[in-house]
């Protein structure tokens, strides 16, 4: 079975807001969930050699094959419903130039959208998908 896991910012808005939107649009419940600051979390940045601290980057494992920023965020899209598949199609865009969108997006995702104290909680009915 195909195993596919989004490890994601727990205390940025836009981070939580785009993983609730992934649970609306994902039907077929493809996709599994954890915080950056989790266990897991931690654990996955450490074993892909990651920085612990950088808690900028949108992080899709697939299968243990590791994609970040716009590539794992396009990559996410490509197994929605809908027409987000759509999406996928910006993936002939070069990495430097989607990477580098992406990454003014993130420093400024605080600032934009906000934080909260701590990680957002999934509802009982959402909590297993999410590793702690």
């Amino acid at each position: 079975m195909t195993e596919r896991i989004i490890l994601f910012d727990g205390v940025c808005n836009l981070c939580n807001n785009a993983v609730q939107h992934v649970i609306k649009n994902d039907a077929r419940k493809l996709f599994r969930f954890a915080s950056l600051q989790s266990e897991f979390g931690k654990q996955t940045l450490q074993k892909y050699k990651l920085q612990a601290n950088d808690l900028s980057s949108f992080i899709l494992l697939d299968n243990e094959k590791l994609y970040k920023k716009s590539s794992g965020a396009l990559r996410v899209s490509k197994y929605l419903g809908g027409a987000w598949p759509l999406l996928y199609t910006m993936i002939i865009i070069p990495s430097f130039i989607r990477d580098a969108v992406y990454s003014w997006i993130a420093r400024n995702r605080y600032k934009w959208f906000g934080k909260q104290e701590t990680c957002w909680l999934p509802t009982p009915e959402l909590k297993e998908r999410f590793i702690n």
